[in-house]
């Protein structure tokens, strides 16, 4: 019979390593935009730039780290990873106080980041399957989503307020700090990995650096779900700053009620990460995977509607909340799906390329979108990328890959 402790310790300890890390980026969620704005006074331009550059820039890093860590024991890559962002992290606090704080620190320490987050997560989820039994990897996955959601729900707003009450640079300080707590908690994992095989840690060619890429398109499902899932990851993310400038700017919302109208739905996330394994027992991973990745890309063009006052704020709520118990139910399910169906000489290679474009996709779309609410405003352009993400769901799969490991059922004892 599988009961928690199944999961092992190694798990709890990675999983005590993510939450830490997590809920630090909560609470350090938009700081690198209140420090520029508030200690480098740096216009719109500017801010956009600081976000799509180190996306963008992160992403093009991070290309050669997939070959060069898939040979590699992952454990020591996670912790450097941690430690690398750490240092960046820290050397801001530490310019502002010294008087010495410039706009480009700030965009080389977000592509730093962002590219030490890519590697992480590449190394973190191919160690993940070294480390959870087979059956408990859906398990593991929506406790991670949970802890995500979790973070969201709460590191903003008590970022806000530690940001108010004692400064600009307070909550980098605690972001900083959680990666070092994290590269703690993965340092005290004790059970052995696997090493390399000694034979494949030889210097990597382009055909190696693009293998993550080459095995994802050659791969019918989940070459449609790379698709999907760029897509609408893109279009979503890239209407997050149209969405403030209508809120806060065209529609007179304070502060206040835009914090609230995105951290009350993300409890959404911790139902649907919570539900997942139920709802993949009762139907089976085929119909969780096309009617959330379906119903994920239904919600956004409802932000199109928004109005001013309680109506335009129920609006938001309601609608993020809807998108966001898709999403969370949805994501686990994939995750565990994708590792269950990628070789195990690829895992770091695929997820880092996932990761790589998604970023980069992420990064152009919001820069594309920026351009498109100047000459449109916010409230169009939130409209047309609703109207895109409509057609998404053209690109899922209709069916899983026939003859490839399948995800196993969960059991009913995990908890």
């Amino acid at each position: 019979m599988w009961r928690r402790a199944s999961l092992g310790r190694s798990f709890r300890w990675l999983w005590a390593a993510y939450a830490v890390s997590a809920y630090g980026t909560g609470l350090g969620f938009g700081a690198f935009s209140v420090v520029a704005i508030k200690v480098l006074d740096a216009g719109s331009a500017q801010v956009a730039a600081l976000s799509s550059a180190g996306l963008a820039l992160g992403a093009l890093l991070a290309v050669p780290l997939g070959p060069w860590m898939e040979f590699r024991a992952k454990r020591p890559v996670m912790i450097a990873m941690d430690v690398v962002r750490f240092g960046a992290l820290a050397s801001i606090p530490l310019a502002y106080w010294l008087g010495v704080l410039s706009f480009s620190q700030l965009l080389v320490v977000s592509v730093v980041t962002a590219a030490a987050k890519i590697a992480f997560t590449a190394a973190s989820g191919a160690y993940l399957k070294t480390v959870v039994p087979a059956g408990g990897l859906l398990v593991a996955s929506s406790r991670f989503e949970s802890t995500t959601w979790s973070a969201t729900v709460i590191g903003p707003p008590l970022g806000g307020a530690a940001i108010g009450l004692l400064g600009p640079v307070t909550t980098i300080v605690l972001d900083a700090a959680s990666y070092l707590l994290s590269a703690l908690g993965i340092i005290a994992i004790r059970a052995p990995e696997q090493p390399p095989d000694p034979r494949k840690t030889r210097t990597r060619r382009w055909s190696d650096v693009v293998e993550g890429w080459r095995y994802i398109l050659a791969h019918h499902t989940l070459r449609r779900f790379f698709c999907n899932t760029i897509l609408v990851n893109g279009l979503i993310m890239a209407t997050e700053p149209l969405l403030s400038v209508l809120m806060l700017s065209r529609l007179g919302f304070p502060v206040w009620e835009y914090g609230l109208a995105f951290a009350v739905p993300c409890i959404g996330g911790l139902i649907g990460s919570r539900l997942a394994r139920r709802v993949v027992s009762r139907c089976g991973e085929q119909t969780v995977l096309r009617v959330f990745g379906t119903l994920r890309a239904c919600w956004p063009v409802g932000l199109a509607f928004i109005r001013p006052g309680l109506a335009g704020l129920v609006i938001v709520m309601a609608t993020e909340l809807g998108l966001i118990i898709c999403i969370s139910l949805f994501n686990p399910v994939f995750a565990t799906y994708r590792l269950n169906n990628t070789p195990t000489d690829r895992h770091a290679r695929v997820l880092a390329a996932w990761s790589t474009t998604s970023s980069a996709g992420i990064a152009v779309l919001t820069m594309l979108w920026g351009l498109l609410a100047q000459l449109t405003g916010p409230r169009a352009a939130l409209a047309l990328a609703g109207v895109l993400l409509l057609g998404t769901p053209f690109l899922l799969p209709t069916s899983l890959s026939p003859g490839l490991p399948r995800l196993q059922q969960p059991r009913e004892n995990f908890r």
